[in-house]
């Protein structure tokens, strides 16, 4: 229950509504009542004589005697009864039907408008709770560091503020109209039946002892499955995300039957457990009504000896506290299944705040500094890493100085550590020891939104979002004039082929620009950074997967972008960091070649030599 209660503190923002909800609650399950007990009168004056109806008052007033638990229900409704008969039953026959009929319609009525009331504002509070729990996950999300969703499926992640939100959301009607307005119902129900007959009111409640205890075991087995129903369902959002990203891979290979069959087998174990759970689930409901009628069936066998042998009840009552006792069982079902919803919620529960409690490992400082430019220099001062999940090192010991307007590239095998060290920079990641200095001023110490607004990232995978070509080239800049990102195009070499679109800067370039070559995509994520016009850029192996002709554009881009700029470059292709003012060569996390590329071809044994003479051997 303490997930749950944390579940529950996002109701604070709207106490209003929730009370408006309340209160209508009450006037429903009161008026409920009141429609019920209204058939007395109107049995008695249709099944009665008019002598009896004058007696009527004195027949329902009368002393009972009752316990002192039950007295205060008796003589309430005792006087609440002498009241409405007195009003009632003065004038003919024709009158006092009227009057019946018309309290009857206006109950009814009542009821209804309350019931609709209090639906809508339970809805309000419902889901705009749903949506702040949706909303803070999403936005803690952003917090994270990139070590976080390298461990994490996104899949997975992606189920969590879907789908197991959407299962936490059932679980507020729950509470809210099933603990409140049914639990007040069958409390009005009782109070009209003790008011009629404390004894066979207390017989027919004997049944929920029983209801209760099956309820709390059905509920801790549905709390158990349900933890394992949403990772089932995370598990299946995973693989749809994996083949439709990759569906081209997924045709290259032929491999169509085995995702189905892997799809197949994840849905049918979703099945099985979806199966089991309803079974659980839906066992509760037909056993309570089971032993509800069991009870009533003794409850009647026992109220028609007070009518036809005791005559200590007289047959509208008794047909009365039937109708009571029976409009008690929906209420009764209804509550038998609030404790399993709760269960299941308090499991989904978990998972949402499982992403809400993971501390960013990456964040600012309690003062940080804010800067808003780059002047002098960036020092590695003694950098090592590696990744959380394994103790060997990515980067050993890494000693730079990188000077404004440097240009610095980055070659070395795969798994060298190159991607890794400038991933340092932006504060992706943190050094496992030493330090990196902007300025003479750790970054850790720099407010983290100024140190990364410094630079500028264009990655081999360019992300571009399911939006305009506009939109795209502006992202990150809330106003922007047509003349600078137009002007941004044509320096990225993309103007001319935006032009060529269908509607220009308006098309929708698809999902990660699926309606664009690679070349273009790239040259868009350039314009973007030309737009932000960062002192730093970092350019991420940006032309390695473009053919020759996409190359050479990209690569003027790149060098228009890189113009009075300090730039950090990684490339497997050596032709494109020959005019770099350094080259550093990494190996195993190491620096171990420094220098120009005149200067590394001279050096014979070195790897830059080796790494060159590979990629030109024709």
């Amino acid at each position: 229950m303490t997930t749950y209660r944390r579940v529950l503190q996002y109701i604070r923002p709207y106490r209003k509504h929730l009370s408006a909800s309340v209160l209508f609650s009450i006037l429903y399950a009161f008026l409920n009542t009141v429609s019920v007990y209204m058939l007395i009168p109107l049995l008695n004056t249709l099944f009665q004589e008019k002598g009896a109806l004058q007696k009527q008052p004195e027949v329902i007033s009368r002393s009972i005697d009752t316990p002192s638990v039950t007295s205060w229900f008796s003589n309430a409704g005792n006087e609440i009864a002498a009241y409405v008969k007195a009003y009632l039953f003065s004038g003919s026959e024709r009158e006092i039907l009227l009057k019946i009929c018309i309290l009857i319609i206006l109950a009814f009525f009542l009821k209804n408008v309350f019931g609709y009331l209090q639906a809508y504002f339970l809805a309000y509070v419902e889901q705009g709770m749903i949506r702040d729990l949706r909303n803070e996950s999403y936005v803690h999300l952003h917090k994270l560091p990139m070590s976080y969703f390298k461990n994490e499926k996104t899949g997975n992640l992606i189920s969590r503020i879907t789908n197991d939100v959407n299962v936490v959301q059932s679980s507020v009607s729950a509470v809210f109209l099933n603990l409140i307005r049914e639990p007040l119902t069958i409390l009005f129900f009782i109070g009209l039946a003790l008011s009629i007959s404390w004894r066979l009111t207390l017989f027919s409640l004997f049944v929920l002892p029983f209801t209760i205890g099956i309820i709390s075991w059905i509920g801790l087995i549905l709390r158990k499955q349900s933890g394992r129903l949403q990772e089932k369902m995370s598990d299946i959002t995973t693989t749809l995300h994996e083949t439709i990203t990759g569906v081209k891979i997924v045709k290259a290979f032929g491999m169509e039957d085995y995702e189905n069959k892997k799809f197949k087998t994840q849905t049918q174990s979703f099945f099985k457990l979806v199966l089991k759970m309803a079974r659980v689930r839906n066992i509760a409901s037909p056993l309570t009504e089971f032993l509800s009628v069991i009870v009533g069936g003794a409850m009647i066998y026992y109220g028609g000896q007070l009518v036809l042998e005791d005559k200590t009840l007289n047959a509208s009552e008794f047909i009365v506290f039937l109708l009571a006792i029976f409009q008690m069982m929906p209420p009764i079902k209804e509550l038998s299944s609030v404790n399993n919803r709760i269960q299941e919620s308090s499991a989904a529960a978990e998972r949402v705040f499982e992403i809400l409690d993971t501390e960013p490992a990456i964040k600012n400082i309690e003062s940080p500094v804010s800067v808003d430019d780059f002047k002098n220099r960036i020092e590695f001062q003694n950098v090592s890493f590696h990744y959380e999940d394994s103790p060997e090192l990515v980067l050993d010991n890494i000693n730079l100085n990188v000077n404004k307007g440097d240009v610095i590239a980055f070659v070395g095998s795969s798994g060298a550590g190159k991607t890794t060290c400038v991933d340092l920079l932006p504060r992706f990641y943190d050094p496992t020891s030493g330090k990196i200095t902007l300025d003479g001023t750790d970054i850790k110490e720099i407010r983290l939104e100024d140190l990364r607004k410094l630079m500028g990232i264009v990655t081999q995978e360019t992300v571009l979002f399911n939006e305009s070509v506009r939109s795209n080239i502006a992202y990150g800049i809330s106003e922007c004039s047509d003349e600078k990102i137009i002007a941004a195009s044509k320096a990225a070499n993309a103007h001319n082929f935006i032009l060529e679109l269908p509607n220009g800067y308006e098309t929708i370039v698809g999902e990660k620009g699926t309606k664009l070559s690679g070349g273009q995509r790239q040259r868009l994520s350039i314009a973007r950074a030309l737009l932000k016009n960062p002192p730093i850029m970092i350019f991420d192996e940006a032309t390695s997967a473009l053919d020759n002709e996409s190359e050479v554009l990209v690569q003027q881009a790149i060098e228009r972008l890189m113009a009075e700029r300090t730039t950090f470059v990684i490339a497997h292709r050596l032709s494109t960091i020959r005019n770099a003012d350094r080259i550093l060569v990494l190996e195993q996390g190491q620096i171990v070649q420094d220098g120009k590329h005149e200067e590394l071809l001279k050096q014979e044994n070195g790897i830059y030599k080796k790494l060159y003479a590979l990629q030109f051997r024709d």
